[in-house]
């Protein structure tokens, strides 16, 4: 028996005691499944709810009373071998062994659909992350975001929705002009500017658009006025930093399906139609010649200057224009993933949602992330973009590879900063938690071809009773998890959940092997129905740690 189809017999029962008077309880407030979730102590069942608990006030009775009623329903259900109530009024339910072990297979045949939901059916969602601007190498921040940002798109492609994932090109503003500066300066051999970016990075850019000018017969642009070669360093220096961190997050497996870019707002006078918008709906107003909006009436901490005095757009105008941009390509979910040092963008684009006439708490999510600290030989790495020490993508990858760079960074929740141990990563212990997993799914995998050498076929048998060592109780307590799992981790836009689960599952499966629940026959022994089963088992297991991983954006080694 399934969650599933547990959740279903249970909804039934709750179905069946409206309809004959039992529970004075509206048909439309009986749930199509009831919540169904792990007890915390393996002895209290399989499976607990406190469906009794949330209706029997609306029933017109009370919660124990509900669950008695329960009990008596589900008796002699199919695959239910007891249920019990405990305290006021939540139920235990146990299995039978044969209906656990049918999860075996349901998983197996199932396949990469396994743990697939439809919490988020019917949701478009416009995902943007990392967007970090193209002024250097994308650093460590950033990676975080790109491990964590295309995890959660996994996630909730997973959950029903349909998701865009967008890259917001910061090609607009101060932090372009001063490196569009630096690359003057340093192409001529100056000290770069007090307020621009120094590293190596700044010469290999500089040193590749004189190339570029050169090969395209182009004037050396070092030789241009100021204002000439500001420009020419600006255009193709952005191109080509841009265009290696699109390199860089492809290789980390990381793409987009949108690249937008900031300029392309101020140029096609978007800016200027969401201002007029806004106007027309009454929240902006002129004061001090500038041009403002009432954020204020919003739960902003004061309004906000969108058009200055000297006519230029200010920062938020693009965030104004962006996010009316997103609402009209159709996105009824607008998720927006940024670093640490953004906590005071929440409430203003909050406000700015509602200005519009939106739901801020349905339309716009924003989630913040902290920061990550590297420790290499238990010394912290440092980073500074401008002092050209930067810890990058592409460092990271050469010191512990994607996989693991990808795990370690989504593991953990965005909320919490983290520290990335370079050395434990590296190692190949089951101290490493991505080689604790990838190894669960190595084994599974393994065994699966000794089992054909030795000629066990799961196709030529099934017996889902045989399944009945403890170990095999929790193991499949774990596999039935997953679905609930994937769907909690879309929900709470928490992909962390993933990995962790994963962790669990690995080691109730290592501990299940290791107890010696033979795979295959011993000596001169037959095989049976119980190596078949319990192969079953095994490769239940190592398809939901290939879904897992694979909605991390891992590889599933089957050797290492």
């Amino acid at each position: 028996m399934t969650p599933d189809q547990l959740s279903q017999a249970l909804a039934d029962a709750l179905a069946a005691a409206v309809a004959d008077g039992t529970f004075a309880l509206d048909p439309a407030d009986v749930p199509a499944h009831v919540h169904l979730e792990r007890p915390r102590q393996r002895e209290h069942g399989d499976w607990a709810t406190n469906v009794a608990l949330q209706l029997a006030k609306k029933a017109g009775t009370n919660p124990r009373a509900m669950a008695e009623e329960l009990v008596r329903r589900l008796a002699g259900t199919p695959g239910v071998a007891a249920v019990e109530i405990a305290g006021p009024g939540f139920l235990n339910i146990r299995l039978d062994t044969a209906a656990a072990g049918e999860l075996a297979r349901t998983v197996v045949e199932q396949g990469a659909a396994y743990g697939r939901n439809d919490s988020e059916a019917g949701h478009r969602v416009n995902l943007e992350f990392v967007s970090a601007n193209p002024t250097g190498p994308l650093h460590i921040g950033g990676v975080r975001w790109a491990a964590v940002g295309d995890s959660l798109a996994r996630v909730l492609e997973a959950s029903g929705a349909d998701v865009t994932r967008e890259y917001y090109f910061n090609d607009h503003g101060a932090q372009i002009d001063r490196f569009a500066r630096s690359l003057v300066a340093r192409a001529r051999g100056l000290d770069a500017p007090e307020d621009g970016y120094g590293g190596q990075y700044i010469t290999d850019i500089a040193d590749r658009v004189i190339a570029d000018a050169a090969a395209a017969g182009e004037p050396d642009p070092r030789t241009l006025g100021d204002a000439e070669a500001t420009e020419a360093f600006r255009a193709r220096g952005v191109e080509l930093m841009f265009t290696e961190i699109k390199q860089s997050l492809h290789d980390f497996g990381v793409d987009f399906d949108v690249y937008f870019h900031e300029d392309s707002l101020h140029e096609s006078g978007a800016v200027e139609r969401a201002v007029a918008r806004l106007r027309e709906l009454g929240h902006m107003f002129d004061a001090d010649g500038a041009t403002w909006l009432r954020t204020t009436d919003f739960g902003d901490d004061k309004d906000r200057v969108v058009l200055k005095s000297d006519g230029e757009a200010a920062y938020i105008a693009g965030d104004i224009a962006y996010y009316l941009d997103k609402r009209e390509r159709g996105f009824d979910r607008v998720v927006m993933m940024l670093g640490a040092d953004h906590h005071g963008y929440v409430g203003r684009m909050r406000a700015v949602a509602a200005a519009f006439g939106d739901d801020p708490d349905v339309h716009l999510e924003i989630l913040i992330g902290q920061l990550v600290n590297l420790v290499r030989e238990g010394q912290p790495v440092r980073m500074s973009k401008r002092a050209g020490t930067v810890v990058t993508i592409d460092d990271l990858v050469d010191a512990v590879g994607v996989d693991a760079a990808r795990y370690s960074l989504a593991r953990s929740s965005a909320d919490s900063a983290i520290d990335l141990d370079l050395d434990l990563l590296a190692k190949a212990t089951n101290e490493n938690p991505v080689f604790y997993v990838q190894y669960a799914h190595a084994r599974t995998s393994n065994i699966a071809r000794n089992a054909a050498e030795a000629g066990v076929r799961r196709q030529d048998g099934f017996d889902a009773s045989v399944l009945d060592h403890e170990t095999e109780a929790v193991l499949l307590g774990q596999l039935a998890d997953f679905p609930r799992v994937v769907a909690q981790a879309a929900t709470l836009r928490e992909p962390h959940r993933v990995a962790r689960y994963l962790e669990q599952l690995a080691g109730a499966f290592h501990k299940w092997y290791d107890a010696k629940r033979y795979v295959l026959p011993q000596g001169d022994e037959a095989v049976t129905d119980v190596h078949r089963t319990r192969l079953w088992l095994t490769e239940a297991t190592r398809q939901v740690l290939a879904n897992g991983l694979g909605l991390l954006g891992v590889s599933a080694p089957e050797r290492m």
